[in-house]
């Protein structure tokens, strides 16, 4: 019997509208799709995405939804991803294909890069289906482009210090999760002596998205801040 393969699909920011064409196709077709869960007490948000498009599907399908929690011990995070991979690789061996929908893209600080290499050291065949990046349908969402002619942009996952290291070099700089550390972040963008443009964008294609100029502060998690500096004159 061939063996399945596992493919990442990228569901986007929050807006299922913004999934790609080839997405909602994968999404209808495979046999299984995995969800993964940050809480046991909470749905899965990428599920939640695509759950109309699944609804108007003819056939049955199967829904794993393995715990992916938000917690910073390495050990305990890779034996969630190992078990997370066992469930997956149970029904590639039966010839099922499977999709690991995720926020975003599949390739931008995704969960689904975890499994994804532990499934491929096991021979299994892995493929990604691209989707919209959260900080390119904020600049959308905000009406403003990220970079024109050779302008250089740097994203962030979130604030450190490696941010005021690099910051210099940056037209502009795309700062995600940015509501827990707006302190931090609005002390090293002050000390750029350039002019700037602050923007944040809050659950960005979500019913309750949030525009607003300035730092995402006491925000969602699910925020991201542009500067976008104007060049010396």
């Amino acid at each position: 019997m061939d063996k399945g393969k596992f493919i990442g699909v990228g569901v986007g920011p929050g807006d299922s509208e913004l999934l790609t064409v080839k997405g909602i196709k994968t999404l209808k077709s495979v046999p299984v799709i995995c969800a993964p869960k940050s809480s046991k007490d909470k749905p899965s948000l990428a599920l939640s995405i695509v759950q109309n498009i699944l609804n108007e599907r003819k056939d049955d399908y199967v829904i794993l939804e393995p715990l992916f929690p938000m917690i910073e011990d390495k050990r305990a995070l890779e034996n969630y991803w190992k078990g997370a991979a066992q469930l997956v690789i149970d029904e590639l061996d039966q010839g099922k294909d499977v999709s690991f929908i995720t926020l975003g893209d599949p390739s931008i600080y995704s969960t689904f890069s975890y499994i994804a290499q532990i499934i491929q050291d096991e021979g299994y065949i892995v493929e990604m289906v691209p989707g919209i990046t959260s900080f390119t349908s904020c600049a959308a969402s905000a009406g403003i482009t990220l970079s024109e002619k050779d302008e250089i942009v740097i994203v962030v996952p979130k604030v450190d210090q490696r941010l005021e290291e690099i910051l210099e070099h940056a037209d502009t700089a795309v700062i995600m999760k940015t509501s827990r550390h707006s302190e931090m972040l609005e002390d090293i963008i002050k000390k750029d002596s350039r002019d700037k443009k602050i923007i944040s964008v809050q659950n960005c294609g979500m019913k309750d998205e949030k525009i607003f100029n300035g730092f995402a502060k006491k925000g969602k998690y699910l925020s991201t801040t542009i500067v976008k500096f104007e060049k010396n004159k």
